[in-house]
């Protein structure tokens, strides 16, 4: 895999909803990594997933509603740690659990999650994640063997063991997160979370009783078969990584397949779904 990535930097007017739109459209190429900064937004593909019309598709550039500008640029990994400390902000969920870096301060709250960030978590998608705290939070996950799903920082499955899962599987098809998720399992001492690399396909034989997806809303749609199969009578299923306007495909999805709607999150049009099976 390559170490080497195109980061673009957009100036987006105005920045709300404009960078949302733009997150959600840039998600459906190979960028895979977003920033929110002061002026927009800067998004991340691997170079070797990059080319010159990568931006050809991106409705909102076209857009009268909205003004967009941007510049790129070539980033080696060892220019990257120093770009996340500039940019992540830790997490506060409900004052109960709090997810940060090692160079923020420690609160007392009573989960404490503490994340070396790199290259695979971004502020854009601090919504989804939140959500997904939120539902983690609710969930009785004693002894309830759970399965992260696009784990990238593996944030929810440290979460998942702090409350009592196991044994917890986390898989990502990214390189960065899978090594990424393996280093903060070790830092936050867990000692039952399995990560793996690799997609839905790692799934077949498998069996759990809590199933979190933050990933987006096509590959959920082209896994949700995969999640179903797998999922255990009265198993719970977590989603998120899309926005309002997704929830009528996914739904749908979910009860063509026998699941059950339980509970809905929303924050900034970003949205994270309930089910059991």
């Amino acid at each position: 895999m390559s170490n080497i990535y195109m980061g673009y930097h957009f100036t987006i007017e105005p920045k709300e909803p404009g960078t949302e739109i733009l997150i959600a459209e840039l998600g459906e190429t190979a960028f895979e990594s977003f920033i929110e900064t002061e002026e927009g937004l800067s998004a991340y593909v691997q170079k070797e997933f990059w080319n010159e019309n990568i931006l050809e598709d991106i409705r909102i550039l076209d857009s009268d509603e909205f003004r967009i500008s941007y510049t790129f640029e070539e980033i080696d990994q060892v220019n990257w740690n120093e770009e996340w400390e500039k940019n992540f902000e830790p997490i506060d969920v409900d004052n109960t659990c709090r997810v940060r870096a090692p160079f923020h301060e420690k609160k007392d709250v009573e989960y404490d999650i503490v994340i070396e960030p790199k290259m695979s978590f971004g502020t854009g998608h601090h919504e989804t994640t939140f959500m997904m705290i939120q539902h983690l939070l609710e969930t009785d996950v004693e002894n309830k063997k759970t399965l992260d799903m696009g784990c990238g920082t593996a944030i929810l499955a440290i979460l998942a063991e702090m409350k009592g899962a196991r044994p917890i599987d986390a898989i990502d098809i990214d390189n960065w997160c899978y090594l990424n998720s393996i280093e903060n399992a070790e830092r936050n001492n867990c000692r039952h979370i399995s990560v793996y690399e690799g997609d839905a396909a790692l799934l077949d034989g498998k069996r759990y009783d809590v199933i979190i997806a933050n990933i987006n809303r096509n590959i959920l749609l082209n896994d949700m078969q995969a999640y179903v199969n797998c999922l255990n009578k009265y198993g719970i299923l977590l989603l998120s990584g899309f926005y309002e306007d997704d929830i009528p495909a996914i739904d749908a999805s979910c009860s063509e397949k026998g699941l059950t709607f339980v509970k809905k999150f929303s924050r900034n049009n970003w949205v994270s779904l309930k089910y059991v099976n």
